[in-house]
């Protein structure tokens, strides 16, 4: 993209671990497109990734540390990033998500609670105290943009995705209900991009995943869409181009989520007539 869709407009960035991350991507595109960025992530996050690389890309952007889940920590996320940008924010990435289970190897069916608890707190929970949190202290301007990364199990059954399906599918709901608060409230948009799967360091550590990725690949009518692609569609959504847009979940997967059973996925299951 050769325009500066984000010029002027200054936002945080949460859940960018490295190279292979959505988040990542879209920090990196949003700087290219004129935005000004604070980039957060967990404590232990920061400790193993390299983002203190992607700051370096990122014009020396801020790195704040924030456990998502704790209030106290958001508040001090959002005070310090308006103390450095010298005002609100314009747009939210939220890209934080982690299952105990999963990374334990509890089966869906054999789960353990506390973990599952954890799941929903890490992974969707979050997303309410971020968006709590910066509207009590009135943190993002009148038609900023707030926006979470989910995916398809949050509506279809995909075994190995555990509860990380239930999840994405409370994620999604409460970017509707907050939608519809901050919208009246402070004109302020909230959407989930349902993405392709990708080949993120989390991502990858799913069950079955390269399978979930490949079927992807070839149910898709124009393939899985890349973490760069899905940095551009949030650039744009954040962006004033989509000011009317709110309250939505977004599909941005090659065609995937509307496509009942392609050629390819035929061919494969029973070969070629």
């Amino acid at each position: 993209m050769a325009s500066q869709l984000l010029t002027g407009k200054k936002g945080i960035i949460f859940g960018a671990l490295d190279e292979r991350s959505i988040a990542w991507q879209v920090a990196l595109k949003a700087v290219e497109q004129g935005a000004q960025i604070v980039l957060s992530n967990a404590p232990v996050a920061l400790r193993m990734g390299k983002i203190g690389e992607l700051a370096a890309l990122c014009n020396d952007a801020p790195v704040i540390g924030a456990d998502a889940t704790k209030l106290e920590d958001l508040e001090a996320l959002f005070n310090k990033s308006m103390e450095h940008f010298g005002g609100k924010v314009d747009f939210v990435l939220h890209s934080i998500g982690m299952s105990p289970n999963v990374r334990k190897g509890f089966d869906y069916t054999e789960t353990n609670y506390d973990n599952f608890l954890k799941t929903l707190d890490i992974s969707a929970l979050s997303f309410h105290k971020v968006m709590q949190t910066a509207m009590k202290l009135d943190a993002i301007n009148d038609w900023g943009s707030v926006l979470a990364l989910s995916y398809i199990a949050a509506q279809r059954t995909f075994p190995g995705y555990n509860d990380m399906a239930d999840a994405k599918a409370l994620l999604e709901s409460i970017a509707r209900s907050f939608g519809y608060q901050y919208g009246f409230k402070k004109k302020v948009r909230v959407n989930t991009i349902s993405q392709s799967p990708t080949m993120t360091t989390a991502g990858s550590g799913v069950s079955g995943f390269n399978g979930f990725f490949e079927f992807a690949e070839k149910m898709s009518p124009l393939g899985n869409a890349s973490a760069e692609d899905c940095a551009n569609y949030c650039v744009l959504m954040f962006s004033d181009m989509t000011r009317m847009v709110t309250m939505q979940n977004l599909f941005h997967d090659g065609g995937y989520s509307f496509t009942g059973v392609s050629e390819g996925v035929m061919n494969q299951m029973f070969g070629a007539e």
